[in-house]
């Protein structure tokens, strides 16, 4: 019976911890990161700012909360992209679901990728699952024939720049998006050793 009373407060302080975080998720795709307070998030979720607190110790424990989620769906997403037997399409694909992932949540990018919240950190286990997903990258890469350090960042920065680009200077449109074909297959011309398998 205590077993089953402790399991029911775990579960009814999940699905608190739960609220909290989609009211928060609510705030910041409507007002942006910075708008993010516990007095407007409890107010959100109707909830006392206190009980915030019983939930989470801090803002930036929210934001990390916040973090995981959002690399946990980046992982997600890329264990459902398929694996062929051609490295360069799959590359392709990759790069066209982030471009996708990041302009279509532009707050969820904001705190993965661009660390624009002053004075927040991950935690070493959320941010382990966004080094998780970088190392999904990696093998892609490494399929194609790329495997120097350098060229993984020159990869990340060209990715990041188009999101960046679109997200600034054509929101909702397709004018840095949709240079992800051409990007790729420049980037393999330059890098690849051809040793793709």
């Amino acid at each position: 019976m205590l077993k089953e009373r402790g399991n029911w407060r775990e579960a009814r302080r999940e699905n608190a911890r739960a609220s909290v975080l989609a009211a928060a998720w609510e705030l910041v795709r409507e007002e942006g990161l910075a708008a993010l307070s516990l007095r407007e998030l409890a107010r959100r979720a109707g909830i006392t700012t206190p009980t915030v607190y019983a939930y989470f110790e801090s803002k930036n424990a929210i934001l990390d909360a916040m973090f995981a989620q959002a690399a946990q769906a980046f992982l997600d997403l890329k264990a459902t992209l398929p694996v062929t037997d051609q490295p360069a399409e799959d590359l392709l694909t990759e790069a066209r679901a982030f471009i996708t992932f990041c302009v279509s949540d532009i707050p969820r990018y904001q705190l993965l990728f661009q660390h624009s919240v002053p004075g927040f950190t991950p935690s070493p286990e959320s941010y382990e699952l966004a080094v998780a997903a970088l190392e999904r990258t990696r093998e892609l890469l490494a399929r194609n024939g790329v495997h120097d350090q350098r060229q993984l960042d020159i990869w990340t920065a060209i990715t990041t720049g188009l999101v960046d680009q679109q997200v600034s200077n054509d929101p909702g449109g397709d004018r840095w998006s949709g240079l992800v074909d051409d990007v790729t297959r420049m980037f393999l011309a330059q890098y690849s050793s051809g040793e793709s398998v």
